[in-house]
C-alpha cells in the first residue's frame, strides 16, 4: 500500500515538474512583451517631451517671423492715409527672420495679416525601437498690423 502511494505521489511531482518548466516560457514571453510596452512608453515620455518643447519653440519663432513681416507697411498706402502690409516686403522679411532663427519656413500675406508657418520633422531617441523613427511638426503663426492704436501721454 505504502508503494502505491508513493508511486502516485512521484507520478504527481512530476506533473508538477512539466507543468511548472512550461510556466517558465510564459514567464519569458510575458517578460519581453512587458519590457517593450515599458520601452514604448519611456519613449513616448522622452520623445514626447522633446516634441512638445520644438513645437513651442518653432511656434515662437513662427510667431516672432509673422510679427517681422506684419511691420513691413507699404509706403505709397501710407501716403494715401491708410495702412497696409507690402506683400511681397512681409513675405522676405518673415522667411528672413525665420532663416536667421534657424527655422525656415514660408510666409504668406491674406489682407493685412501675415502668415508664418514652420514645418520640419523631428528625429526620435526611443521610439525608433518600436519603429517611429521620426514625428511630423508644423505650426503657423500669424500678425496682422493694425491701425488706430496710439499711446497716451
Amino acid at each position: 500500500m505504502r508503494v502505491a502511494v508513493i508511486g502516485r505521489w512521484r507520478a504527481q511531482l512530476h506533473r508538477r515538474t512539466d507543468h511548472r518548466c512550461s510556466d517558465d516560457g510564459q514567464l519569458l514571453a510575458m517578460t519581453a512583451v512587458f519590457m517593450t510596452m515599458f520601452l514604448a512608453l519611456t519613449g513616448l515620455v522622452a520623445d514626447g517631451g522633446h516634441y512638445l518643447d520644438a513645437k513651442q519653440q518653432a511656434a515662437s519663432e513662427a510667431e516672432q517671423a509673422a510679427r517681422a513681416g506684419a511691420g513691413s507697411l507699404d509706403v505709397g498706402e501710407l501716403h494715401a492715409g491708410t495702412i497696409a502690409v507690402d506683400p511681397a516686403v512681409a513675405v522676405t522679411a518673415a522667411e528672413n527672420y525665420m532663416s536667421s532663427a534657424g527655422q525656415p519656413g514660408t510666409a504668406w500675406v491674406v489682407g493685412n495679416t501675415v502668415y508664418a508657418q514652420i514645418s520640419e520633422r523631428l528625429p526620435t531617441q526611443l521610439l525608433g525601437i518600436i519603429g517611429v523613427g521620426s514625428l511630423a511638426l508644423s505650426v503657423t503663426e500669424s500678425a496682422t498690423d493694425v491701425s488706430g492704436i496710439t499711446t497716451g501721454g
